[in-house]
């Protein structure tokens, strides 16, 4: 298989876009741009990151032993370029932008963020190119109102609701639903 026509199908992909972030107070904090986080476990509650090992965030996590997870908003598109390196900024001037705090773990969380998880690194899982890290989550926190900022085909996107909110178990709703598909 060729990579480069796998990263094409990838990019037709929706991902969550989320800054993953290290460093507690007094060190240098970094942190990168990444759309491959998802849930693992509710018992414990866990999530997986997918790191490249180039990525100045890679070798701080391991030393660290934890990380944060900001799932950003749609206003965050500037943030979500300037923690992938395309506007130049590196390190810890990238947390000149937006509003940080420490979490209970220490890691830097974006206050304002659509989703934040604080994690503890429970496992780390090496492939050729990148780490699987699993984050134990220690904190959560998460602002309902706001809209994901989500990535596809190469471009930032915004969320909208395609048909109001039901409730799966609502059966006239159900069949509302599977009727305007048919």
């Amino acid at each position: 298989m060729d990579g480069q026509r796998f990263k094409q199908a990838m990019r037709h992909c929706a991902g969550a876009v989320a800054l993953v972030t290290v460093g507690r107070e007094g060190r240098a904090r970094t942190g990168l741009t990444v759309t491959a986080v998802c849930s693992l476990s509710d018992d414990p509650p866990s999530l997986l990151v997918c790191v490249n090992r180039n990525a100045s965030a890679h070798p701080r996590i391991r030393e660290e032993g934890c990380f944060g997870v900001s799932f950003l908003a749609h206003e965050h598109m500037a943030l979500a370029l300037t923690f992938s390196g395309q506007k130049g900024v590196e390190g810890d001037a990238r947390f000149a932008f937006g509003r940080w705090a420490a979490g209970v773990t220490g890691a830097p969380i974006l206050e304002d963020a659509l989703v934040s998880f604080d994690c503890e690194l429970r496992e780390a899982v090496e492939t050729k190119t990148h780490s699987i890290f699993i984050g134990d989550i220690r904190d959560v926190g998460f602002r309902p109102e706001a809209r994901p900022l989500i990535y596809l085909r190469g471009a930032f996107h915004d969320v909208h609701p395609v048909r109001p909110v039901v409730s799966l178990g609502d059966i006239e709703a159900r069949r509302m639903i599977w009727s305007g598909f048919s």
